[in-house]
C-alpha cells in the first residue's frame, strides 16, 4: 500500500509512520544523498568548493540560514532547491490551516478533531512541492501580514468572542508550518517586523493580539539578503542575526567557464535561433569579459554589484541582433559578428548602477567602454601583446594589418548580409594570415570572427580609427588620412 493512500491517523500508525521535524528531514535526505554521492543542488555552478560545503554543514547542523550576497549570485535559487531534500509525502490533518503534524497537534483546530475522532480522525498528504512559502520584504509588510491577526467577520459569523482562539487569521508564517518559508531581502523589513520573528526562531511562541499562543511551529527559515542594504535601506537587527545559524556568503563567478556555462543555462533561446545562429565559442568569452569588466570598473558602483543576469539578458539580445539581420537579409543562417555587440547595450544599461563619474559619462558610453575594455583583455589573452609605446624600428605582429590600412579603409554595414560581410573581411588580408599564423587553421565560421575582432581590437587600442555612423562602421588609419589632407 502506497503510504500517501492512507486516509485516517489510525491507519498511519499501524504501518508505522514515524514523524519528524522539517530539519530533520532535510539533514536525513541530505545525509543519504551526500553517501549516494548525489547532487542535491544542481544547476548551481561555481559553489561547488564554497557555498554548497557551508550550506550542508548549515542543514546538518539544523539551523535556519541567511544567504548574503550582492544581487544576481543565485541566492534564491539555492532556497527554492532545498525542497528536493525534504520527504516527498508528509500527512497533515485534514483542514488544518497550519499542515497540523497528526502526531504533534498545535492548532485548536487539529486537537479538537484528534479528541473527538481518534484514530478515524481523517489525513491528507502535503506532497513537497506544496512545503515552499517565500515573501519579498518591503517596507510596507506588516506584523499581520507574517504573524496573523484577528478576523472581525470570523468572529462574527461563528458568533465567537474576540477571547476565542478560534477568531484568529493565521499568516503566512504559521500557515507555512513544517515548511521552508524564505525571506528575500530581509533588511528592508522594518526593524519592528524583524522583532515579531524573535521567538519565532528561538522559542516557536508567536503573540496575536494579545493571544499569547504557545505554537510550536515548525520551519526551516531560510534568509537572503543584499550587503548593501545594510547601509543604504536598513539592516538586520542584531538580535535577529543573533538567532539565524549559518550566515553563508555567496560571490559571483571566478572563472569565465562557469559564467559561460550559467548563462547557457539560464537564457531564454528558442531551437530557431540555437539552430539558424551560430556563436563562435570566442564570441561567448567577450560577452562574458564584459560582465568581469564591470565588476572592476571605476564608474560602476561595486557595492551594487553586476548580476549574472547582466549577462544572460546581454546574450539573449546579443543572439537576437544577430537574428533580426538574418531576417532583413533573408537568410537562414548566420553567425555573431562584432557588431552584433552593439545590440547588446539595452540589455547592459539598466543593470548597472552607476557611480556619479558615470552618470555625467552616460550608461552608453559606460557600457561602450566595457565592450572595448573587453576587447582589449580577450585579445591580451589570445594574441600577442600590443603595447602603446614602442621603440624605433621595433617591429610588432600587428604592423602589417595597420599598414594595410595606411593605403585602404573599409565600411561594415551593420545590416549586411553574409556574402557581403565575408567579403569585406576578405579584403583585409593581413588580418586574416594573422590569425591563421597565431591559432593555426580554423573553421570558416570561426576565421571571419576572428578577424572581424581583430579590426575591433586595433581600433580599441587606438592603432586604427573606428568611426559609427547610423548603421554604417568605418576603419580606417587616421594618420595617412591626416597627411592625405595635407
Amino acid at each position: 500500500m502506497q503510504i500517501n493512500k492512507i486516509s485516517t491517523f489510525g491507519e498511519l500508525k499501524e504501518v508505522g509512520y514515524q514523524s519528524k521535524s522539517i530539519k530533520n528531514e532535510l539533514r536525513d535526505n541530505l545525509i543519504a544523498a551526500i553517501k549516494a554521492r548525489k547532487n542535491s543542488f544542481t544547476g548551481i555552478h561555481g559553489y561547488e568548493t564554497t557555498v554548497i560545503p557551508q550550506l550542508e554543514q548549515g542543514i546538518l547542523a539544523k539551523h535556519n540560514i541567511n544567504l548574503l550576497g550582492l544581487r544576481g549570485q543565485a541566492k534564491t535559487k539555492i532556497a527554492r532547491q532545498l525542497i528536493e531534500l525534504l520527504d516527498e509525502y508528509i500527512p497533515v490533518v485534514k483542514g488544518s490551516e497550519i499542515n497540523d503534524d497528526p502526531f504533534n497537534p498545535i492548532s485548536s483546530y487539529a486537537k479538537n478533531q484528534l479528541n473527538e475522532n481518534g484514530d478515524a480522525t481523517p489525513i491528507t498528504w502535503l506532497h513537497r512541492s506544496k512545503r515552499f512559502a517565500e515573501k519579498l520584504a518591503t517596507p510596507d509588510v506588516t506584523v499581520a501580514d507574517l504573524i496573523g491577526d484577528i478576523d472581525p467577520i470570523k468572529a462574527s459569523n461563528l458568533k465567537l468572542s474576540y477571547a476565542d482562539e478560534r477568531v484568529i487569521h493565521y499568516g503566512m508564517i504559521p500557515r507555512a508550518n513544517r515548511c521552508i518559508f524564505v525571506i528575500n531581502e530581509l533588511p528592508d523589513l522594518q526593524a519592528r517586523i524583524q522583532v515579531a520573528l524573535f521567538n519565532i526562531l528561538q522559542e516557536g511562541d508567536i503573540q496575536i493580539r494579545g493571544f499569547n499562543l504557545r505554537l510550536q511551529l515548525d520551519l526551516e527559515f531560510v534568509f537572503t539578503a543584499n550587503p548593501e542594504d545594510y547601509t543604504n535601506r536598513g539592516s538586520i537587527v542584531t538580535p535577529l542575526k543573533d538567532r539565524i545559524g549559518s550566515q553563508i556568503l555567496t560571490h559571483y563567478p571566478n572563472d569565465i567557464n562557469i559564467s559561460k556555462t550559467i548563462t547557457k543555462q539560464e537564457a531564454q533561446l528558442t531551437d530557431s535561433q540555437k539552430e539558424h545562429i551560430h556563436i563562435p565559442d570566442f564570441a561567448h568569452n567577450l560577452l562574458e569579459q564584459i560582465a568581469i569588466e564591470a565588476r572592476d570598473n571605476e564608474y560602476i558602483d561595486a557595492k551594487s554589484g553586476v548580476s549574472a543576469r547582466l549577462s544572460i539578458s546581454a546574450f539573449e539580445n546579443l543572439v537576437s541582433t544577430a537574428e533580426r539581420r538574418m531576417l532583413l537579409a533573408g537568410e537562414k543562417q548566420t553567425q555573431i559578428r562584432m557588431s552584433d555587440f552593439i545590440g547588446i547595450i539595452p540589455a547592459i544599461t539598466g543593470k548597472i548602477e552607476l557611480m556619479y563619474e558615470g552618470e555625467e559619462l552616460g550608461a552608453e558610453q559606460v557600457t561602450l567602454q566595457l565592450l572595448e575594455n573587453a576587447i582589449k583583455s580577450s585579445y591580451n589573452a589570445t594574441f600577442p601583446e600590443i603595447k602603446k609605446l614602442t621603440k624605433k624600428d621595433e617591429e610588432q605582429a600587428h604592423d602589417h594589418i595597420i599598414n594595410w590600412f595606411l593605403e585602404h579603409e573599409i565600411d561594415f554595414i551593420v545590416d549586411d548580409n553574409n556574402q557581403e560581410y565575408m567579403s569585406n573581411l576578405d579584403k583585409v588580408e593581413p588580418a586574416v594570415e594573422f590569425v591563421k599564423k597565431h591559432l593555426g587553421q580554423v573553421e570558416d565560421k570561426e576565421l571571419y570572427f576572428y578577424t572581424d575582432f581583430i579590426i575591433w581590437a586595433l581600433s580599441a587600442f587606438n592603432k586604427i580609427d573606428r568611426i559609427s555612423i547610423d548603421n554604417k562602421i568605418n576603419f580606417k588609419d587616421s594618420f595617412s588620412n591626416y597627411i592625405n589632407d595635407l
